[in-house]
């Protein structure tokens, strides 16, 4: 079963996963990146630009999935070297450090709160992420051209990319495709028609939804609702 609710932390989103059956679900592209508990491992889940499938017996999971762009300057690596992978904390932090707060997440009545109370402590420690960012997320869901919105924030194309990659672990383009995407599900699962589905999250047309769906998630539409 999953859950989730908002975070304390601006932006975030802290949840929990337990196992339903003997496999897990796909993890779809969101354009996040996510501090992870699971079962004495602290792990981040990089920036995704295809489904990941969980590895092993289903497991317990506790997550803060941090807004676009902002956890990279928490846990103090750009997103683009950890793109499409899971790592350990104690890859990124110190170990003794990692330990430690490990140690903590395990004596927690709830990891999920014990996550997002590191992460709180973490953003104190940090310089808060540059606004810019922030609004060249809420454009590109708004389903701006990449273009226009760089033109709009002040930067050159190139300077746009390249921020982009530090920040979201791809391109503003990927991003905005990923954006797309989840407004699309999001359409889909209530209940609205594909072709209404398409137009309103800004695609050409119903085949165009379709191939997107199939390029980032693996799955047809139908399939992918069915299943979630």
């Amino acid at each position: 079963m999953y859950a989730e609710r908002a975070s304390r932390l601006t932006g975030a989103v802290v949840w929990t996963s337990t196992p339903e059956g003997p496999g897990g679900k796909p993890v779809l592209p969101d354009g996040c990146m996510d501090l992870l508990w699971s079962e004495g491992r602290l792990l981040v889940a990089g920036p995704d630009t295809r489904p990941h499938v969980p590895e092993g017996r289903p497991r317990r999971w506790a997550g803060i999935r941090f807004f676009p762009g902002t956890a990279p300057a928490l846990l103090g690596v750009p997103a683009h070297e950890l793109r499409d992978v899971r790592v350990e904390l104690a890859d990124l932090w110190p170990a003794a450090r990692v330990r430690w707060l490990r140690d903590r997440v395990e004596a927690a009545p709830d990891p999920a709160t014990a996550l997002e109370d590191i992460a709180l402590e973490q953003a104190e420690r940090t310089t808060a992420p540059d606004p810019l960012l922030h609004r060249l997320v809420k454009r590109l869901d708004e389903g701006r051209p990449v273009s226009a919105t760089a033109a709009e924030l002040g930067l050159g194309t190139r300077t746009l990319h390249r921020r982009s990659l530090a920040a979201f672990g791809y391109g503003p383009k990927t991003l905005a495709r990923i954006l797309r995407l989840q407004r699309a599900l999001a359409l889909a699962r209530s209940g609205t028609p594909y072709a209404e589905t398409a137009v309103r999250a800004g695609y050409a047309d119903q085949p165009h939804l379709a191939r997107e769906v199939r390029n980032l998630t693996g799955m047809p539409l139908g399939e992918l609702l069915g299943g979630g």
